[in-house]
């Protein structure tokens, strides 16, 4: 696949908004967030605003956005329409959560019940949007049983060091245990990435004209015509292959800046004080952010191919 920019915002800032308020709804359940307005507003505007902006990237990939409110019809059987229902529902019980939080100034009780809604919701859509990928069968790169868990452990991962972000702004006593948490995904997202690699490079599963056809019992299966003849959407959207040399490189690059060199900066955050703290705290994010939209282009790039 030939990665759309609008395709990488969408599923980069939209897991990390997700994320974010999935993590707001537990800790404050668990009693460890203060309902300060201010961090409420902070943090509800940093989520929502990565979330629509996610959404309303993932329109400029339509070939007629003024088209898209139909595909909220299909969710009987499509994976992209229960993605969009999700999301817009998703937004119900998180606006009830921030009202609470912002105008209340509360976060336990009913308010709490409402922040476990909000982040079950932002996980079904995390777990939605992974699938419309998970469940295209035709290409053997996304047909993973490493894609689903990839997605729901990054957007975890790029919510926590967002909260860890702001836990350092506010001189918060969570941030010191959080920081453990941070370091447990950044060791479980290289982990899944890992393992998504191994099965992608093994194509004992790939398909090809013989099983495609049914006839490859029959003796080799060979086409007689390319199955296009000049350029057309599929190729452009579908066509692209990454060089493995390059792929590789890339792979190192979503290692390094994605999952280890942020490792050093979130254990540090939690023992330097104030502005050291938070320095450190905003290169693991920086780190972070870029190891993933290189991780998501990547994941689009070798879409085509049958193995690593």
């Amino acid at each position: 696949m030939h990665p759309a920019k609008s395709v990488i915002l969408f599923t980069t800032a939209s897991g990390a908004g997700y994320g974010l308020i999935a993590w707001l709804g537990v800790l404050a359940a668990l009693g460890l967030l203060p309902a300060e307005r201010w961090f409420g507003v902070v943090a509800f505007g940093l989520g929502l605003g990565l979330v629509a902006l996610g959404l309303l990237s993932s329109t400029l990939h339509l070939g007629h956005p003024e088209r898209a409110w139909r595909a909220f019809s299909q969710w009987r059987s499509s994976w992209l329409s229960r993605e969009g229902v999700a999301a817009v529902l998703t937004f119900l019980p998180v606006g009830i959560f921030a009202l609470f939080w912002v105008v209340g100034q509360t976060n336990s009780g009913a308010a709490a019940a409402v922040g476990l809604l909000a982040s079950f919701c932002c996980l079904v859509t995390v777990v939605c949007t992974a699938m419309i990928y998970a469940s295209l069968r035709p290409v053997r790169a996304w047909a993973s049983p490493w894609t689903l868990p990839g997605y729901v452990v990054l957007a975890a991962l790029t919510g926590a060091v967002l909260v860890n972000l702001l836990l350092q702004l506010w001189g918060l006593p969570l941030a010191v245990p959080f920081a453990w948490i941070v370091l447990l995904l950044l060791a479980l997202g290289a982990g899944v990435k890992l393992l998504y690699w191994r099965d992608i490079a093994d194509d004992s599963g790939a398909s090809t004209a013989g099983t495609a056809t049914g006839l490859g019992a029959l003796g080799e299966v060979r086409l007689l015509e390319a199955p296009h003849s000049e350029s057309n959407y599929l190729l452009r959207e579908m066509g692209f292959k990454v060089a493995r040399k390059h792929a590789a490189k890339l792979r190192r690059i979503v290692l390094a800046a994605g999952f280890a060199a942020p490792a050093l900066p979130v254990a540090l955050g939690g023992l330097l004080p104030g502005a050291l703290g938070i320095a450190a705290a905003l290169c693991a994010t920086l780190l972070v952010g870029l190891g993933i939209a290189v991780e998501r282009w990547l994941f689009f790039a070798e879409a085509d191919q049958q193995g690593g």
